[in-house]
């Protein structure tokens, strides 16, 4: 977007509040109002159409974040992205009916922020250019700070970070293998690396991303996670060694 990006932020806790407007501001984005109350979250988006929401679930108030970004969407076409201290699965299928662009959950670093902002434009980009595939976005995973949800036969699953051993591309598709569990993506590699958090993740090979910390042995040419040897790349193999050691 060649404009500057207009965030809202509606969040009860001020400091909070203030400190992510401290962290948007830095990072370039232009933020038109911090309010607390669902009330003055409405009359905002219709005087200054955001174009992102950032909003928390927990409003004190009459409504919470999830009806007030029901009543928003009635009249406005604006990216919701919602702030929540609850990893619940009762919040997260109330959230998830509005199809929100991202989740941000509490306490959160500045890096979470970022990319958050960041997938949502890009989503904005591909829907205003590819209309005609804006239905798939409700299959990509929502990332939290501990745990991704994907669909799982018709229905959203969390899948703890720590249990992900290593995800395996298959064409146009990605296996997620975790501890006892399989998922299948409709979601390239290149996609799924993406969202997922660096610190714990990383791509060895065009065909696998490994989670670092499930990593038993280094062999030469692969490594071994959970008795699977997993190809590693030459190319990057020294950015393997270079993070083993951040560990």
């Amino acid at each position: 977007m060649s404009t500057p990006i207009k965030i809202l932020i509606v969040e009860d806790e001020m400091i909070i509040a203030a400190n992510i407007s401290l962290q948007l501001t830095t990072l370039g984005y232009d933020v038109i109002g911090i309010v607390p109350r669902a009330e003055e979250a409405l009359i905002c988006v219709k005087h200054d159409e955001p174009h992102i929401v950032l909003m928390d679930i927990n409003l004190k108030g009459d409504l919470d974040g999830i009806e007030t970004v029901k009543l928003i969407q009635k009249t406005y076409d604006v990216a919701v992205i919602y702030l929540t201290a609850n990893t619940d699965e009762v919040h997260f299928n109330r959230a998830k009916e509005t199809n929100p662009y991202a989740f941000i959950s509490k306490p959160f670093k500045k890096l979470d922020l970022q990319r958050a902002i960041e997938l949502t434009l890009n989503r904005i980009e591909q829907e205003k250019n590819n209309p005609k595939e804006v239905s798939h976005a409700n299959s990509s995973p929502f990332l939290l700070s501990d745990c991704i949800f994907v669909r799982h036969h018709e229905k959203m699953v969390k899948v703890d970070i720590k249990d992900i051993l290593y995800i395996e591309a298959e064409r146009n598709y990605c296996r997620i293998y975790s501890k006892g569990k399989e998922y299948l993506l409709v979601m390239t590699l290149k996609d799924m690396d993406k969202k997922l958090p660096n610190k714990h993740f990383l791509r060895v090979h065009r065909s696998f991303i490994v989670n670092l910390s499930q990593i038993d042995e280094i062999a030469k040419s692969h490594i071994v996670i959970a008795k699977k040897a997993v190809p590693v790349s030459k190319s990057l193999k020294e950015e393997l060694l270079k993070r083993l050691q951040t560990i």
